[in-house]
């Protein structure tokens, strides 16, 4: 694996991968260029015979070293990219170059098709997998919950409403803020999780609305979470707000994972990951009158309404949405390519050389 590292390189190495540290990162124009030279000695000295890229620089590196190499060449779109000039369309586009495209919903396919003019028969849906053995109400110890109580001072007995999401406007928490305004009740309490990222001016603006509306008391916005599976646990119901349309949306399927009560806004990822009416309810963007609406309608959920729900949610989940999903798919597309690229020795000729495919590297 080529990248220029991170918090998880350490778990390659427990797998037998190895790391090539490289600045894949770098949106550079001159920094790309050097990358391709760098990753075509990469593909010629390890016999690579695939490559996967994952975001729209390295992509590009990547293409032009796999045009170059002759080598086949996997792109993954994880978004809907905006679409805001030819510049920025341009360089969206290096995702829409692989010989074979991974679209992480079919509303991102349906995106790559659309706008970059690929043909269905050359996207395969892969939707986002997670690890149901870390996601799984029973993997949670009372004394992580009690921590994270402590250390957010969620008041004794309330019904709490989570928010993840980094803080950022679309990410819709001023639709939450607005919701609670309208429901004035009492025993609610909100935890909204995530990082601002340097957006102060926007943070800043959440805690005016939070005090301007009365709700100082009654919503907490903290800045990161180290234990989500615990942060679920905690939730009576969890909102996903997003005022466009998200490529996948993890915090739906965390959620539903964990048992609980899921709200999220009607398009994007979402509409494909809860089944609406039975593991969740989906409300329109931008919306904090449907918002509170479903809020209201989640608490009225007697116990076993809620075990129901949670029930199905987390099956909905292990069915459709784990890793090992994710991942037997990937190298599903890996294998198909693969023997296209290096088709088998005809068998009529025991004589006739093998072709040995080498190792497939993931970008």
């Amino acid at each position: 694996m080529a990248s220029h590292g991170g918090n998880r390189v350490h778990e390659l190495g427990r797998v037998g991968a190895e790391h090539i540290d490289l600045p894949m990162h770098s949106k550079n124009p001159v920094t790309m260029w050097q990358n391709i030279g760098k990753l075509k000695d990469v593909i010629n000295s390890n016999n690579v015979s695939l490559v996967h890229a994952r975001s729209r620089a390295p992509a590009w590196s990547a293409w032009k070293s796999c045009k170059d190499t002759g080598t086949p060449f996997i792109t993954t779109c994880h978004a809907p990219y905006n679409l805001a000039g030819k510049a920025k369309n341009f360089y969206n586009s290096s995702i829409a170059k692989g010989d074979h495209i991974i679209a992480i919903s079919d509303h991102v396919a349906r995106y790559l098709q659309n706008n970059y003019d690929v043909h269905r028969n050359k996207i395969t849906l892969i939707h986002r997998g997670i690890s149901i053995d870390r996601f799984h109400p029973t993997a949670v110890t009372p004394q992580r919950m009690i921590k994270l109580s402590e250390e957010w001072r969620i008041p004794e007995g309330a019904n709490i409403i989570m928010l993840p999401g980094r803080i950022t406007r679309w990410k819709g928490h001023h639709i939450l803020i607005d919701a609670m305004h309208q429901l004035q009740r009492h025993d609610l309490f909100a935890v909204i999780i995530g990082s601002d990222q340097g957006r102060k001016e926007y943070r800043q603006e959440l805690e005016d609305s939070i005090q301007d509306k009365g709700l100082g008391g009654f919503i907490r916005i903290v800045n990161h979470c180290d234990d989500m599976p615990a942060a679920y646990m905690l939730a009576s119901m969890v909102v996903s707000a997003s005022t466009d349309p998200e490529g996948f949306g993890r915090i739906p399927v965390e959620a539903q994972a964990m048992g609980r009560p899921i709200i999220a806004t009607d398009h994007g990822g979402a509409q494909e990951t809860i089944v609406r009416g039975e593991t969740g309810w989906l409300v329109p963007p931008s919306d904090a009158t449907s918002l509170a609406r479903a809020i209201e309608e989640v608490l009225t959920l007697n116990a076993h309404q809620r075990a129901v729900l949670a029930t199905r949610s987390m099956a909905h989940i292990a069915q459709n949405f784990t890793k090992e999903n994710m991942v037997r798919q990937t190298l599903d597309v890996y294998a198909n390519m693969l023997q296209k690229s290096f088709p088998a020795a005809p068998t009529a000729t025991p004589t006739a050389p093998v072709m040995n495919p080498g190792k497939a590297a993931a970008q």
